[in-house]
């Protein structure tokens, strides 16, 4: 197996050197991430100006670009030396569960993987930390050994693992996404010379977390897997739009 890995959290994360040194024991690997931190980067591409590639002591390659930015360049820019039988990201350092998977970097380097045909599954611990993070490689290893084959190809699943010892994490669930309350309003402040400046506030708490969300599942202590699409189109309004258009 071949495997492509990305993040969002820059290549020096942590999690990401424990996923792909879990990925390493099972695959052929080649790892391309951001040269810094880009979380909330979504699904966005760097256009307004060149990017560089380099290559860090332990074989990992950065880019000075986005998480999207890294996949797109490792697929299309010969980096990768193959075309990856799977892209794997993270291990993000906090929850992708929700309405977060729309800002997520982490997601979003494994949807560019899913939207070149190629089956991608993006992972995130619960909590912020780093607590546990070897018990969380050893799940990431576990399910991709899982293979899916049932699942059409290419699929696109969003895991979030709690932050406990791997004998603990012995639950595993199928689930949809939940969804948050509003966003927290953004932080006023000043800079050094007096200009107002603001700072993004924090996520809303769950608001719909009931049995069968990602919420629900991780909070009980299991394993949360969520299939993913790239479909927008709101399929109930559509019908709706013809009769008002017609």
């Amino acid at each position: 197996m071949k495997i492509l890995i990305s993040n969002d959290d820059g290549y020096l994360a942590p999690g990401l050197i424990a996923l792909a040194e879990a990925m390493a024991a099972i695959a052929e690997i080649v790892v391309v991430a951001p040269d810094s931190n880009r979380s909330g980067s979504s699904n966005s591409l760097t256009l307004d100006r060149p990017l560089s590639v380099s290559q860090a002591s332990n074989g990992f390659y950065f880019v000075n670009g986005t998480p999207t930015d890294c996949v797109h360049i490792a697929l299309t820019g010969g980096i990768a030396g193959f075309v990856p039988d799977l892209v794997v990201s993270g291990i993000n350092q906090g929850q992708n569960m929700g309405d977060d998977t729309l800002y997520s970097g982490t997601v979003a380097a494994a949807t560019e993987g899913y939207l070149f045909g190629i089956p991608a599954i993006a992972f995130s611990q619960v909590h912020h930390g780093w607590a546990h993070l070897d018990a969380a490689a050893k799940v990431a290893r576990d399910i991709v050994l899982r293979r899916f084959d049932t699942l059409p190809k290419p699929y696109l699943l969003n895991v979030n693992i709690p932050n406990l010892p791997y004998e603990q994490l012995n639950t595993t669930i199928a689930t949809r996404l939940g969804k948050r309350h509003m966003a927290e309003p953004v932080v006023r402040s000043q800079d050094p010379r007096g200009r107002e400046i603001y700072w993004i506030g924090p996520p809303g708490g769950a608001k719909d977390a009931g049995e069968g969300t990602d919420f629900h599942a991780t909070e009980h202590g299991a394993i949360s897997i969520t299939p993913l699409q790239i479909d927008l189109t709101h399929a109930q309004q559509l019908n709706l739009l013809r009769r008002e258009l017609g």
